[in-house]
């Protein structure tokens, strides 16, 4: 299977759009600088088409196995993951102390679309033994960095993380996992945990786990729970590798999609023997985890992107060659020729349709990484100022991404027609592999939940109302603009909606109700209305851009045949003409959707609590 990404919207959206050049001049930052960091965005997409696409087909085909206790990958996946570990692909955004290339978060997003886009059941792998490396290093001592940082971000070992049981499911305070103290000060666990995402594999010497588990006397619930690593293979004080450490697989899941990522059953201690290292302290692990689990929620709303961005651009490809039926323009000439689909209005719109919901996926995983950077790089109440952005964006970018990421896979399969159902083409495994993007690390009403429960009214709420005043700025400025006028209003429209219904449920005495019914649609208003803000911003830029080209080439746009010709002749003006023409197409379709959303709030109608299910 071949892999297709739009690289120039990519660079558009890091080096036109963001401005990751002042970015750079951080310190923090201070080896890098945009030539270099375009080489590694070019390096990464060669790594995604040529290593991890060439065997994500053998992923979904032949997929991990379980035989006899044993977890086995695709023979393909090896030489893969070879590959991208010896080049140091996991440890891209970890410090250079433990071997890491330093790089800003808003690169490992690019290069995470990549990996993701091409495979990703392999880049599930990568993914969580970046996470547990990232935890180690940011709670860990200085015994626990020094021997298992390198071993993780050079790839040599796997890593996880732990938290569902049988018994508890979503409800992670309702572990029964134990870890009991040891002479040596290690602890031994016992207990078991399910829908572990490469709880096991033969592809690397160890797997290090990260294991919520509860201490004797802990508190019941989340408050109760401490973080410990637990190896797969016990690791010597010298760093070599000892013992098996007692964690066995006792399953792996038969699953709808990712089939080449193992979701395993893992019991620890089954013969008393599990040993594990406290990371940070005790009664600290649910506050710990909450770290990766935030970083793994925002990587999974770009699953859902990076696959919605494949399987449009395979749509895409595809619609240009297949030829099917007469032009529109033809319909009463029985003797006109077939074209290819693509010339079909219904198609066209569900290509631009497909590309205007990728594009606002995108920049607002580009947006957060930004952020997050910002973060990472400030002190003080600048540091604190962009957290809190990041917090709030953080369910927006899992649950928006992955459930239109789930959408727009859709649409592209119907581009397809027949063929889209069969194996012959691959939008029906993109199909079946992005659907869990929108249900592990917490459902997608889960991440709804938490953003009208608690990032709503953070710090007062003034995060949510920056975030939505910068879109209301982007309005104040397209409005002026005959072509994004009419667009412009539209999502002056939507915010304005997404004000009312805030207010309003407050005063209401069936409020909390009504806001727990309508979580995902107010999630949903409110990442729809920051699409089509970035889009709009972004199409503001273009136009600047597509002015500078047509004016040195002394074209105009008020002469439509020589403007398309132009167009067709033109890459980098196509290129901005279409980032006009994507927003405005995105503004109609999908701004909405919002009145209406905010329509069935106001109504106040809790069908759903009298039925009787």
């Amino acid at each position: 299977m071949d892999y297709k990404v739009d690289l120039r919207d990519i660079k558009f959206q890091v080096f036109e759009w963001l401005d990751t050049a002042k970015l750079l001049e951080r310190e923090q930052f201070a080896d890098w600088d945009a030539e270099n960091v375009e080489m590694v965005i070019d390096e990464a997409l060669k790594i995604a088409q040529e290593q991890l696409a060439v065997c994500n087909e053998d992923g979904d085909r032949v997929g991990a196995q379980f035989k006899d206790g044993v977890v086995t990958m695709p023979e393909s996946f090896h030489s893969a993951y070879k590959t991208v570990a010896e080049n140091g692909w996991i440890g891209l955004l970890a410090s250079p102390e433990y071997g890491g290339m330093g790089l800003p978060e808003i690169v490992g997003t690019v290069v995470n679309e990549f990996f993701s886009g091409a495979n990703v059941a392999l880049s599930l792998t990568l993914m969580l033994t970046r996470g547990a490396g990232a935890m180690i290093e940011f709670f860990g001592d200085e015994k626990s960095k020094n021997l298992f940082l390198e071993k993780l971000y050079s790839g040599e070992w796997g890593g996880t993380m732990c938290l569902t049981e049988p018994q508890a499911g979503s409800d992670v305070g309702a572990s029964r996992t134990k870890a009991v103290k040891q002479d040596d000060g290690s602890y031994l666990i016992t207990g078991e945990k399910i829908f572990i995402t490469s709880g096991d594999q033969n592809i690397t010497d160890n797997v290090v786990h990260l294991v919520l588990a509860r201490t004797p006397g802990a508190p019941v619930g989340t408050k109760g729970l401490s973080l410990f690593i637990v190896p797969k293979v016990w690791v010597n004080d010298d760093g070599s590798l000892g013992d098996s450490n007692d964690v066995v697989t006792s399953n792996i899941e038969e699953k709808m999609g990712i089939h080449g990522s193992p979701t395993c059953a893992l019991v620890f201690g089954g013969q008393e023997k599990c040993r594990g290292i406290l990371l940070g302290e005790e009664l600290q692990g649910m506050k710990l985890m909450f770290h990766m689990m935030n970083a793994a929620r925002i990587e999974v709303g770009l699953q859902g992107a990076s696959i919605a961005g494949a399987t449009h651009q395979q749509a895409l490809a595809y619609a240009r060659e297949r030829l099917q039926s007469r032009s529109y323009k033809e319909l009463k000439n029985p003797e006109a020729p077939q074209v290819p689909i693509i010339e079909h209005p219904d198609v066209r719109r569900m290509l631009l349709t497909s590309k205007g919901y990728v594009e606002a996926m995108r920049a607002l995983l580009m947006q957060t990484s930004y952020y997050h950077d910002l973060y990472l790089t400030s002190e003080g109440d600048e540091a604190k100022h962009y957290k809190q952005f990041v917090e709030v964006l953080t369910p927006i970018c899992k649950a928006w991404c992955s459930e239109w990421g789930l959408q727009t896979s859709h649409t592209c399969l119907q581009v397809y027609g027949g063929y889209g159902f069969t194996k012959e083409y691959p939008a029906e495994q993109y199909m079946r592999d992005v659907e869990i993007s929108t249900i592990y690390e917490g459902t997608n009403g889960i991440q709804a939940l938490d953003f009208v429960a608690r990032k709503l009214p953070m710090a007062g709420g003034a995060p949510i109302k920056e975030l939505l005043g910068m879109a209301e700025k982007t309005f104040n400025k397209a409005k002026s603009d005959p072509e994004l006028m009419e667009p412009a209003w539209l999502l002056a429209g939507g915010l304005k909606q997404i004000e009312t219904i805030s207010k309003e449920l407050m005063k209401r005495p069936d409020g909390i109700q009504l806001l727990l019914i309508n979580a995902q649609p107010m999630l949903d208003m409110v990442g729809t209305c920051l699409g089509a803000h970035f889009l709009l911003d972004q199409a503001m830029l273009a136009k600047t851009k597509l002015a500078a080209i047509l004016g040195e080439a002394g074209v105009g746009v008020e002469d439509k045949k020589a403007y398309k010709a132009f167009l067709l002749d033109n890459a980098e003006a196509a290129f901005y003409h279409n980032k006009v023409q994507t927003a405005i197409h995105f503004c109609y379709r999908a701004l909405p959707t919002v009145p209406a959303k905010a329509a069935a709030i106001r109504s106040g109608e809790k069908a759903a609590l009298y039925a009787v299910l």
